[in-house]
């Protein structure tokens, strides 16, 4: 098991990309004998590069259209203003340019560009704020239009490089944030997770674990999206995001369930019941009887991910899992007699104590073989994984890699998948 080190950020390959594209724009400038502006292709390069290379060329396309329409439309302001016009450098000159940018946005709306509507503008504002009235004004907006496309043809090459070694494609990464995701060690920088987001379009075979629900990952990890589906409910169920199904779960048979909803219920506590019906997740629930019931209700119930209703569960549906929460002595009590009863068969029980609700603890009861191993292992020939590497931000799993900062386990992550050997 690794521990953690204290991490400084590394200076990512955007910083670099960034300074080393205008270095090129200037370098072109000085081949093209000093010929135009290299402003406007520093500019579009640094705009151009970007910290993912999804869409990459699709952007660029966007750039460019809207590089020409702000040509165009500066070409035609400069022919009106010199040979219709004749307007000076006052007031009315910068309110006419002012308006002018309403049928350029437009036009970007119209033709389905919006996302050019910006260096619609840039090229525009550029030709007709900064024109020489002594310049071939189509020289000039000539000049102006090529040295934004140098910017964004040295940003696309830029965008499309790679500095690494090997892709790692064959390896199964699997991780556990939920010490992060419950309010410790900080959670993921916008870097770590533009450095994820790279390395799943690049391939990544990710999964996460998690003692929570998928409810509970999904609003913990809002922006994440791991290419294969996710071991949730300490590994209950696999959950995948993308299709919204659940491909494999482990469950407690519906007869099994009723015996230990008697058992539970004779003992005077409420149960918290969760069941899948048709990719559909349900939690049943009797009447709330102390406050941590009540907050966690009053928190989760009217998330869009979870469904509860105040009734009792159809005798004919198997369950997922069940869950008690009470002061600590009365959770404990019931573990002990679960154990020692008939219904402790076929079942794994977890047993806690709560970090929210002080004094309070929680009972969780699964399949025996629902476990995050057996979940693994499932992934790992589905995925035709030919090795499996897990990481977790907390002590209470077993994993290859410890890492108390879930960015320290982004950044190992990427320099194993870059630099495979």
């Amino acid at each position: 098991m690794k521990k953690d080190r204290v991490h400084i950020p590394h200076i990512g390959l955007r910083i670099i990309k960034s300074a080393l594209g205008v270095l090129i724009c200037f370098a072109i400038y000085f081949l093209r004998g000093k010929q135009g502006t290299p402003f406007y292709s520093a500019l579009a390069v640094l705009w151009c590069i970007q910290n993912q290379t999804k869409n990459t060329v699709g952007n660029a396309i966007q750039r460019t259209i809207g590089t020409f329409i702000g040509a165009v439309y500066g070409l035609v302001y400069i022919l009106v203003k010199q040979n219709i016009l004749y307007l000076g450098d006052g007031f009315l000159h910068y309110c006419i340019i002012s308006l002018a940018l309403i049928p350029i946005i437009y036009t970007t709306v119209v033709i389905k560009q919006k996302k050019a509507s910006y260096f619609s503008c840039v090229v525009f504002l550029s030709i007709v704020v900064n024109h020489l009235m002594d310049e071939n004004p189509y020289v000039f907006v000539a000049d102006r239009s090529l040295d934004t496309l140098i910017g964004i043809f040295v940003g696309l090459i830029l965008n499309s490089v790679h500095f690494h070694g090997k892709l790692d494609k064959d390896t199964l990464f699997v991780v556990n944030m939920d010490r992060s995701m419950d309010g410790f060690s900080g959670g993921l920088t916008p870097y770590s997770k533009v450095l994820m987001s790279n390395m799943l379009e690049q391939g990544l075979k990710l999964s996460f674990m998690t003692l929570r629900t998928p409810a509970g990952f999904l609003e913990g990890m809002p922006e994440v999206r791991p290419s294969l589906p996710i071991i949730a409910m300490d590994g209950a169920i696999l959950y995948d995001i993308n299709e919204n199904r659940y491909p494999k779960v482990y469950v407690v048979s519906a007869e099994h369930a009723c015996n230990i909803e008697k058992f539970i219920r004779g003992r005077g506590f409420n149960i918290f019941t969760t069941v899948i019906l048709e990719d559909v997740l349900i939690i049943y629930y009797d009447e709330l009887r102390n406050d941590a019931e009540k907050d966690i209700y009053e928190k989760l119930h009217k998330s869009p991910y979870r469904n509860y209703l105040n009734k009792e569960r159809p005798k004919e549906h198997s369950v997922v899992y069940m869950m008690c929460v009470d002061e600590t002595p009365k959770i404990e009590k019931l573990y002990e007699e679960i154990k020692n009863s008939d219904v402790y068969e076929e079942l794994k029980i977890l047993v806690y104590p709560s970090d929210d609700y002080k004094g309070y603890s929680y009972i969780k009861i699964y399949n025996k073989n629902a476990s995050e191993k057996n979940m693994i292992d499932y992934l790992e020939t589905s995925s035709e994984a030919k090795r499996v590497v897990t990481f977790s931000d907390n002590t209470r799993n077993k994993a290859d890699y410890f890492y108390a900062s879930c960015d320290r386990i982004v950044h190992k992550m990427h320099h194993m998948f870059n630099w495979c050997k």
